[in-house]
C-alpha cells in the first residue's frame, strides 16, 4: 500500500513498542532539530523521554502521552517527505492540534485544506494556523461574507485575517484589501503628536503595516498601497464609503462605539467579505461608552452566514509567558 502523504514512509517490520524508525536518515536529523530542540520542545509538552538510536526514535512514557509523542513525530516527518521545513513553529502546532487538545467544529473542507491541515498561501509564506480554534477561525472567513474573532492579544485573530485577506487578492477573488482601527487615544492625545495627520495616525495602524510586510514583499506591498489596492486608514475614514469587491478588516473593534460600528458594518458591498476583530478586556473608550463590539455581539448573533469565533489564551501563539499572564489576569475579577 503506498503511504499517504501525511503518514511517514516507515519500515514494516515489527518494532518494540513506543518505536519509530525513520528511513531517510537526512531528515530525521532535521525532525530532530539543532542539539535536539525539536525533541525537547515534544519531551517537555508531553512529559515524555525520547530517545534516538540510529535512525529510530524511542518513546518512553504511559501509553497515551507516548502514543501522542509518536504522531506528533509521524506528522513532522510527513511535513519533511513533503519538502517542508520544519520549526519551531510547526512542533507547537502539531502539539496544540493533537487528538488531546480540544475538537474543533466540524466545517466543509476549503480548496486551501490538505486532509485536516489549513493553510493559506501568500506571496511571500505559507501560514498554517497552530490551534483548532485558528483552524476553525480560518475556515469561517473564506465561509462567510461577514466573521468576528474575538478574544485576547496574541491568538492570531489580525495576523490570521490578513493572511486570508493576501490570499484572496492574489487569487484575484477581491479587487483591493481595506485595513482600519479606531484612532483611540489611550494616554496620548493626538493633537499633540508631531506631523501631519497620517503621521498621527501612522502608529495606531502599525501592526496592520507588519502583518502585511510579513505576507508581500516589500516593493510591491508599497506599490499597492500606493495605487490605492491596499489601504490603511481609521475608522473614521470610511464613513460615507461602500466597499465593494474588497477584503476588509476592522482591528480593535472594542474600541469604536456602536454609531461607529454600525457604520462600518453597512459599509459591507457586493463582492466583498469583512472582519471584525477585538478583544473585549482591551476597551480604551471613555469610562461609560458602550464598546460597539460588544453591540454587535449582542444584536448578530442570530443572523445565518454571520460568523463569530472566540479565543482564550489556549491560543495564544506569542511568548509561552504572554499566555500565563493572560490567565493570571482573567483569574482576578478585580484586574484590568
Amino acid at each position: 500500500m503506498a503511504p499517504s502523504d501525511q503518514t511517514p514512509t516507515l519500515v514494516s517490520r515489527a518494532l518494540p513498542a513506543g518505536t519509530v524508525e525513520f528511513p531517510d536518515n537526512r531528515l530525521l536529523i532535521e525532525l530532530c532539530g539543532p542539539y535536539d530542540a525539536n525533541l525537547a520542545l515534544i519531551e517537555a509538552a508531553l512529559t515524555v523521554q525520547i530517545v534516538r538510536r540510529g535512525n529510530q526514535l524511542v518513546v518512553i512514557a504511559e501509553p497515551g502521552p507516548q502514543a501522542d509523542a509518536m504522531r506528533v513525530l509521524h506528522a513532522l516527518y510527513a511535513r519533511l517527505e513533503g519538502g517542508r521545513s520544519v520549526e519551531t513553529a510547526d512542533v507547537d502546532r502539531e502539539l496544540r492540534m493533537g487528538p488531546f487538545a480540544p475538537a474543533a467544529p466540524a466545517q466543509d473542507q476549503l480548496e486551501m485544506e490538505i486532509g485536516d491541515r489549513v493553510e493559506i498561501q501568500t506571496r511571500k509564506k505559507r501560514v498554517e494556523p497552530r490551534t483548532e480554534a485558528q483552524k476553525a477561525y480560518v475556515r469561517s472567513l473564506f465561509d462567510n461574507e461577514l466573521a468576528f474573532g474575538i478574544g485576547p492579544a496574541g491568538t492570531g485573530k489580525t495576523y490570521l485575517a490578513v493572511a486570508v485577506g493576501v490570499s484572496m487578492f492574489v487569487t484575484g477573488q477581491v479587487d483591493k484589501i481595506i485595513l482600519s482601527r479606531p484612532a483611540v487615544e489611550a494616554g496620548e492625545r493626538l493633537g499633540f503628536l508631531p506631523g501631519d495627520m497620517k503621521d498621527k495616525v501612522d502608529p495606531y495602524m502599525q501592526p496592520l503595516y507588519d502583518a502585511l510586510n510579513d505576507f508581500l514583499p516589500g516593493k510591491q506591498l508599497a506599490k499597492l498601497i500606493e495605487e490605492k489596492q491596499i489601504e490603511i486608514a481609521p475608522l473614521a475614514f470610511m464613513r460615507g464609503r461602500t466597499l465593494s469587491n474588497a477584503f476588509v478588516v476592522l482591528d480593535e473593534a472594542q474600541n469604536a462605539t456602536t454609531m461607529q460600528m454600525k457604520m462600518f458594518l453597512t459599509r459591507l458591498g457586493e463582492g466583498s467579505r469583512m472582519v471584525i476583530t477585538g478583544d473585549r478586556t482591551q476597551i480604551d473608550l471613555p469610562r461609560g461608552v458602550p464598546s460597539g463590539l460588544a453591540d454587535a455581539e449582542r444584536l448578530l448573533k442570530s443572523i445565518p452566514k454571520i460568523s463569530f469565533n472566540y479565543f482564550t489564551s489556549r491560543d495564544v501563539v506569542r511568548h509561552p509567558l504572554v499566555a500565563a499572564i493572560i490567565e493570571a489576569y482573567e483569574a482576578d475579577p478585580g484586574a484590568g
